[in-house]
C-alpha cells in the first residue's frame, strides 16, 4: 500500500476536470476557426492539464483547478444563474483541495520527488 494515498477528494475533482475538458473541447473542437475558438480550446486544455497533474500529484495543479473555476465565475458576471453556480463549484473545488488530507497528499510531493 502506498505510504500516503491519493485521497477522494482529489480524485473526485481531477476526474471532473478530466471529464469536463474531455468533453468540452470534443464538442467545441469545431470553433476553432471562430475569433474566440483557439482560446475555448485553450480553457479547455488547461482543464485537461489540471486533471492529470492533480493525479500526478503537483501542487500547482491545485492552483490551477482554482484559477480555471475562478476565471468561470470572473466570465460568468452578466449571468445570475452561471455565476451562482460557478462560485459555488468553486466553493466546492477549494475546500477539496484545500483539506488536510488533500495538503497532506500534495505536501508528500516534495518529499517525494
Amino acid at each position: 500500500m502506498p505510504e500516503n494515498p491519493r485521497p477522494l477528494p482529489v480524485w473526485v475533482v481531477a476526474c471532473l476536470y478530466l471529464l469536463v475538458g474531455c468533453v468540452a473541447f470534443v464538442s467545441h473542437f469545431h470553433d476553432l476557426g471562430k475569433p474566440d475558438g483557439g482560446w475555448v480550446i485553450l480553457t479547455e486544455s488547461l482543464a485537461i492539464v489540471t486533471g492529470v497533474f492533480l493525479l500526478l500529484r503537483q501542487n500547482w495543479a491545485r492552483w490551477l483547478a482554482v484559477a480555471w473555476m475562478a476565471f468561470h465565475v470572473a466570465i460568468s458576471y452578466g449571468d445570475i444563474g452561471k455565476l451562482i453556480v460557478h462560485s459555488c463549484f468553486l466553493v466546492l473545488i477549494v475546500w477539496l483541495l484545500f483539506r488536510e488530507s488533500s495538503r497532506r497528499y500534495f505536501r508528500g510531493a516534495k518529499a517525494a520527488g
